[in-house]
């Protein structure tokens, strides 16, 4: 078992899976540049980790996985200048959507914006029954600032992507299993064993298999043959 602590994201190894925390409980997990930090740190550790096979990113506490970006942060960052080359040098979006090995979603409760975000790039989601999901940046005169806009349609199609983010409207556990937004429902005390089953399920198997698995896939999904 080996673990790394930030002050915002935790992780722990065990049994060659990796529990990956969003650790700001109080405000619903709600992501900020700091917890960016600890993500970008956190999740170049599980790439590099010969002991983690498989990831699980959940979120701490009873409220939510995570209620999307930390809004008292609008205003206060640098220049448009300082921003990109932060946002280059800790590219949190590229380096999930680059690691091979296979990452579980585990939801519960709010999952809004940047939980929808960061669930998208990953390869198996699963759901509390209930979970809220919602893209509300329209609502604050706002684009999706994580990629949403092309990772969302990459995972469950344009139609589907388009009424979240035009729409900012709420949607259910069900309703996110018919999107495809979520793989799976589970009740809500029974979310953690089925993650942990499953993450040990695939953690039995051979890992360059399902890189490799992954990493076809991904590419078959980026194919243009007008590109040829």
């Amino acid at each position: 078992m080996s673990g790394l602590n930030t002050s915002r994201v935790l992780y722990r190894v065990e049994n060659a899976v990796a529990e990956i925390t969003l650790n700001r409980p109080e405000n619903i997990n709600v992501f900020d540049v700091y917890m960016r930090d600890d993500m970008f740190r956190v999740m170049k550790l599980f790439r590099d980790d010969p002991d983690a096979r498989i990831g699980v990113i959940n979120g701490c506490g009873e409220k939510g996985f995570c209620a999307g970006a930390d809004l008292k942060e609008f205003g206060t960052t640098p220049s448009q200048l300082a921003s990109r080359s932060i946002r280059w040098e800790r590219d949190i979006w590229g380096l999930l959507y680059s690691i091979e090995k296979p990452i579980i979603a585990s939801m519960h409760g709010y999952v809004i914006g940047t939980g929808i975000e960061i669930a998208a790039l990953c390869d198996i989601r699963i759901s509390s029954h209930d979970a809220i999901f919602r893209m509300p940046e329209v609502t604050l005169g706002m684009i999706p600032a994580a990629g949403g806009t092309q990772t969302i349609s990459r995972a469950i199609g344009m139609a589907p992507t388009l009424d979240m983010i035009m729409t900012g409207r709420k949607i259910t556990a069900q309703d996110a299993l018919q999107m495809r937004l979520v793989d799976r429902v589970v009740p809500r005390e029974d979310l953690y064993n089925v993650t942990k089953s499953l993450a040990l399920d695939l953690a039995g198997l051979d890992i360059k298999m399902l890189m490799s698995m992954k990493r076809d896939a991904t590419m078959g999904a980026n194919y243009n043959p007008q590109e040829r």
